[in-house]
């Protein structure tokens, strides 16, 4: 089990990158649970997280700065993808990889959505998958790299042309 402290940044599936305000001890159901009180960067969203239950909705830190690359070599992999399913079962296909909160299935969902556009035009799902996985992809990119998400967003944009 992993154990985050006050001031750690880690990621939570599906909302992305996080501060640890604090560790708290809340009344929850009538019981008494230690908590992590998280801010998600993105949105200033407060997300409270029984610290018994982080792995199980797969709370995690950041990747290291060694993980970068494989990240863009998932990114660079420029095999076009089979688009054989209905619309609406590829995105609940998409989303299931995005809760998972592996920034590796993110970027699988983020290179295929942006192979496919660059055949046709996305639908309306799709495009919000899209910049889902772009959100979470930039930012944890950022942190890993100690860069600015400005920075990324170009990076990535060079292997998409």
């Amino acid at each position: 089990m992993q154990t985050f402290r006050a001031g750690d940044l880690a990621v939570y599936p599906a909302h992305g990158v996080g501060l640890i305000e604090a560790v708290e001890s809340k009344s929850l159901g009538g019981t008494c649970e230690d908590c992590y009180v998280m801010r998600i960067l993105e949105n200033n969203l407060t997300i409270l997280i029984p610290t018994r239950n982080a792995d199980n909705i797969g709370l995690r830190s950041i990747i290291g700065p060694e993980e970068v690359n494989s990240i863009l070599a998932i990114l660079e992999d420029k095999a076009t993808p089979a688009v054989s399913q209905t619309w609406n079962r590829r995105y609940r296909g998409y989303m299931d990889k995005i809760k998972t909160g592996s920034v590796y299935e993110v970027a699988e969902v983020f290179r295929e959505l942006t192979l496919i556009k660059g055949d046709r035009e996305l639908s309306f799902g799709e495009r919000k998958v899209l910049d889902v996985a772009s959100s979470l992809l930039i930012k944890e990119l950022s942190v890993a790299q100690k860069a600015e998400e400005r920075v990324v967003a170009e990076q990535i944009e060079g292997i998409f042309g």
